[in-house]
């Protein structure tokens, strides 16, 4: 009896392998844990590379500049400000799109179309897309579609700040005001980081703002002392 083997048979549509391979690096993290800072390092170091990049942040993010990504200690990059990620290609030029190397995408939490975005151009474009945002919002619930590109992603880097009330590893966003909506953007006078402990027991943190509250209005409320 002849033996029959079986071979492997390449479709006419199989992807070419010799197209360049993208990749998805995600940054996540609680609020001020430096997540900004770390993408544009990661940017930098590519474009020391000599490899073109864009940044990208959402449009609803306007607390230090339009058109810029900036960290909260000041350092700036300029991006482009988008309501969506899916209308960048159109907006920049396909011709200018097909250049690119890297793809930042910072505040990455406000993209509905994160996904969709992630794997068009890791998968099929062969970009690397690096993505910085929270993890989870201020009741450490998933927050965006952050979350949903782990699967997607080549390295997934998990940031800590630095507890306000005790110094500690702060793993959490604890919102300082009675808002309940989610998308609240604000800066640290709105939220601060904090451990477990002090998570758990936020009515200690609700306390320390209050008495910090009134001071500021306490010294508002001094004569100026003439020099």
């Amino acid at each position: 009896m002849a033996s029959s083997s079986s071979s492997l048979s390449l479709s006419p549509d199989t992807k070419d392998l010799s197209h360049p391979s993208g990749e998805v690096h995600v940054i996540v993290g609680p609020m001020f844990a430096g997540k900004t800072t770390a993408l544009l390092r990661r940017i930098k170091s590519e474009l020391n590379a000599a490899r073109n990049v864009v940044m990208l942040k959402s449009s609803k993010d306007t607390r230090y500049a339009i058109d810029s990504v900036v960290t909260h200690d000041g350092i700036k990059f300029p991006c482009w400000a988008l309501p969506n990620l899916l209308s960048f290609r159109e907006k920049y030029g396909h011709g200018a799109y097909q250049k690119l190397d890297v793809i930042g995408i910072d505040e990455a939490q406000f993209f509905e179309d994160l996904y969709e975005f992630c794997c068009k151009a890791a998968d099929e474009d062969g970009k690397t897309v690096i993505v910085a945002g929270l993890d989870g919002d201020y009741l450490r619930r998933s927050f965006g579609s952050v979350l949903h590109i782990i699967p997607l992603a080549d390295s997934v880097t998990k940031l800590t700040a630095r507890c306000e009330l005790c110094g500690k590893r702060a793993f959490f966003t604890l919102r300082k005001t009675e808002d309940q909506e989610t998308e609240l953007i604000g800066g640290a006078d709105v939220y601060m980081p904090v451990c477990r402990l002090h998570y758990m027991n936020s009515h200690v943190a609700e306390r320390v703002v209050l008495q910090s509250q009134t001071v500021k209005t306490d010294s508002l409320l001094e004569p100026a002392t003439d020099v």
